[in-house]
């Protein structure tokens, strides 16, 4: 007990020190509870979701194809559930806008993909609707309301018989844009009311458990060879499914290793805070083996303070994570993804794994500091422990520089070399924060450099998108155009190796200058007729040079999936929505025809604007209406979803390097208190001695600086890749800018910390510190 109360009072003696190391244990239980709980949770729902609506394993879609062909095609080995529906487009008008609309018929019996029923009933009925909730509350819609859409060039009136979501579009696109897009179910009933008979156009497949999708996917196109069949999807291929499951993963991986580095950098300033506790207690320690207390009992006394560090900062990172991860990821996930009724809290279990890791390390270094100290006798324990032997330094043997240094210098170098495997110990806390701090700005400020980068590629004004089958020979263009241009977009399916990758071919004239290229070195580049543009992201990925041959497949329906071979012409950096580009002549050399769908507009100015965009939407023509706006809110939203973790990441390298600063600081200074107090019995001024202190704090700051601008690069680049993808390219070079400023943090968290500790060096007693054992 009187251990214990010894122990309180070491707690008590140095409160900000304790303070310090429980906020560095804080930072690492915070990533590890919040990104624990919210992974492990995102991961059990999803794949209970999964199961409960029964997510269709493949997805195969034909031109028509009747009821009584779904059931011949039920026979296949490998078959569990089909179903067959109606799958269409339509469009709702509103004031200022249109917005998009998915239909899917609802099968009488609905097994598969089944809705989640938010509000009312499934549809039953003639022009009954279930429409996505998400959709009706942007637009204020309520069960009972009745909703307007055209499809086809024909207007058709629903009832909302319920609201609701489905499985298979957990995500709808990159920016979850409820507002113009949204997705509805009709009863089986109304098809022949919207296409003049009953037919499907897609079956919905849930297979056997274990069979493989890949041949079952061959052997119903072997079966469809009399059925009008176009392309079939995998759920792995699904943009839903695949999203979520690269989140999934991405958290969990992440999970795992920030907390594990930063429990690492605790563990370090742990080992040199207990050993440095040990050392300077030998004279108590020898005390208390001469009153009879056992080894055991001291060794475990002194183990006490990383444990109670280690609970303090798992309790305090906990309720942190409950307090602030939680509520911030739970909002982004409902902006990610719609799962309905998730629910993210923290798993206070967590805590328990946080608490035995940060408190292993100061165990371990509690025991490999005490056991010396132990084995003594207690006379000897009870003696001051010899000075170390110092060597003459490089610099010394160096002639006319040892004797120009000050003598404060000469003091600051010693200590360092005396103590090497201590200083750079030291530097390796502030090494990781700094890495750590210019890792989260920078990806910083590439998310804010990708959102502003479409204001220097696309410079139209409006893209006009037109329906269907309308042949670009008979549009007519209003007044007040300065610059148009006609554009063609092809989805296709990029193939290199064994890999498949979807992507859009977008087929425009080489003169257009609305849409600008640039190089990885932000030089501008142009189209030509003898190749093919490739989006950086997709060049990374699969290793593509200048000069080599890609295979792209059409999958659009009327160009009955034909593959061809394209030279590539250049490799441009496309940070959203990267696109192969090439010219008509480079598309019409494989025998495909160039038709229009869309149109980039410049007006000659804002008031000329007005007035195309009314020409625009008054023509019959058009199907849809959009600006360059649009294209920036998809990098707004990656930014946007993306901000908080990188916020949580500056402020954790701040309080981690404040920790790891501050500490190290503290113990410097308990370790030369006789030398200290000798300096001040001779006459040293206050001032004096702290600036001694802080010129070597400040040493060992621009060490570690040096040390981790390298690592810094490395690590950034890591951190690039593991966000970019062949559809999102994340820029990978780090200004000097950002450098500058997380430099900057490093030396003004030095001088915080030195000025704390002023107080410190105030208070050391010079009698106390200078009385030895004779």
């Amino acid at each position: 007990m009187k251990l214990f109360s010894k122990l309180l009072r070491n707690v008590k003696h140095s409160i900000v020190q304790f303070i310090a190391l429980a906020l560095v244990v804080a930072v690492g239980a915070f990533f590890y509870a919040g990104l624990n709980s919210y992974s492990n949770k995102h991961r059990t729902y999803s794949e209970a979701y999964f199961k409960e609506h029964n997510l269709s394993d493949l997805n195969v879609y034909y031109g028509q194809i009747s009821k009584d062909d779904v059931a011949g095609l039920s026979v296949i080995e490998g078959i569990n559930k089909i179903e067959g529906r109606y799958t269409f487009d339509a469009t709702q008008v509103f004031k200022d806008y249109k917005a998009s609309l998915k239909l899917h018929s609802i099968p009488v019996n609905n097994e598969i993909n089944t809705p989640t029923m938010i509000e009312g009933s499934i549809p039953s009925k003639k022009y009954e609707i279930l429409l996505d909730s998400h959709y009706a509350q942007e637009h204020h819609y309520q069960v009972g309301d009745q909703i307007r859409i055209n499809t086809n060039g024909r207007d058709v009136t629903f009832t909302i018989s319920g609201l609701g979501e489905n499985v298979e579009y957990l995500k709808k696109n990159p920016t979850q844009d409820h507002k113009t897009h949204g997705i509805a179910y009709i009863a089986e009933e109304t098809i022949p009311e919207i296409r003049d008979g009953f037919y499907y156009n897609e079956i919905m497949i849930d297979a056997q458990e274990g069979y493989d999708i890949d041949q079952l996917g061959k052997s119903i196109e072997g079966q469809s060879k009399h059925l009008p069949y176009l392309d079939q999807t995998s759920k792995e291929r699904t943009y839903g499914y695949s999203q979520i499951k690269q989140t999934i993963y991405n958290n969990s991986m992440m999970s795992k290793v920030i907390p594990l580095v930063l429990f690492l950098i605790s563990a370090i300033i742990l080992f040199l805070t207990m050993s440095r506790t040990i050392d300077s207690e030998r004279n108590q320690v020898g005390i208390m083996k001469a009153l009879g207390v056992k080894n055991r009992n001291i060794m475990l006394h002194y183990m006490g303070y990383p444990v109670l560090v280690g609970i303090a900062g798992s309790i305090i990172g906990c309720i942190m994570a409950a307090l602030v991860f939680i509520p911030l990821v739970t909002a982004s996930s409902a902006k990610s993804y719609t799962l309905p009724d998730i629910t993210f809290s923290l798993s206070w279990f967590s805590i328990i794994p946080s608490i035995i890791f940060s408190s292993a390390f100061g165990i371990l270094s509690c025991y490999l500091s005490g056991r010396t100290i132990l084995k003594e006798r207690a006379a000897q324990a009870m003696r001051p422990k010899p000075p170390k032997k110092m060597k003459k330094l490089l610099i010394e043997r160096v002639p006319g520089i040892w004797s120009h240094i000050s003598y404060s210098y000469k003091l600051i170098l010693r200590n360092i070399f005396l103590n090497k495997q201590k200083a750079l110990a030291s530097s390796i806390g502030v090494v990781v924060s700094t890495v750590l701090l210019i890792t989260a700005l920078g990806t910083q400020s590439s998310l804010i450099k990708i959102a502003n980068q479409t204001e220097d590629v696309y410079t139209y004004d409006v893209r006009v998108d037109y329906k269907l089958g309308t042949s670009s020979d008979t549009l007519q263009l209003p007044s007040g155009i300065k610059n148009s241009y006609f554009t063609s977009t092809f989805p296709v399916e990029f193939i290199k190796g064994g890999e498949k990758e979807n992507a859009t071919l977008v087929v425009t004239e080489k003169e257009n200058n609305l849409i600008h290229f640039f190089d990885k070195d932000d030089n501008k580049m142009y189209l030509e007729d003898e190749g093919v543009l490739v989006p950086q992201s997709y060049a990374d990925k699969y290793h593509i040079v200048e000069g080599d041959t890609i295979q792209i497949k059409f999958t659009a329906p009327e160009l009955k999936n034909k593959s061809v071979d394209m030279k590539v012409l250049q490799i441009s950096t496309q940070y959203s929505n990267p696109s192969f580009y090439s010219t008509p002549d480079y598309l019409k050399s494989f025998g495909i025809d160039y038709s229009p769908t869309s149109l980039l507009v410049e007006a000659n100015s804002s008031t000329d604007l007005i007035s195309v965009r009314n020409f625009f939407e008054q023509d019959p023509h058009v199907d849809t209406i959009a600006d360059k706006n649009d294209l920036k809110q998809s990098a707004q939203y990656i930014l946007k979803q993306n901000s908080f973790i990188f916020i949580m990441f500056i402020i954790c390298a701040v309080i981690l390097s404040f920790g790891a600063i501050y500490t190290i600081s503290s113990i410097n200074i308990y370790e030369r208190n006789r030398e200290l107090a000798t300096l001040k019995v001779l006459g040293y001024q206050k001032n004096k001695i702290n600036r001694l202190i802080f010129f070597e704090n400040i040493i060992l700051t621009t060490f570690a600086v040096i040390v981790a601008l390298p690592i810094s690069g490395y690590f950034y680049t890591i951190i690039v890749k593991a966000l970019s993808s062949t559809h999102q390219q994340i820029p990978d070079k780090l200004s000097i800018f950002i450098m500058l400023v997380s430099v900057m943090f490093a030396f003004l968290l030095t001088i915080l910390s030195n000025l704390l500790l002023r107080r410190k060096v105030s208070q050391i007693n010079m009698i106390e510190s200078l009385k030895s054992v004779e």
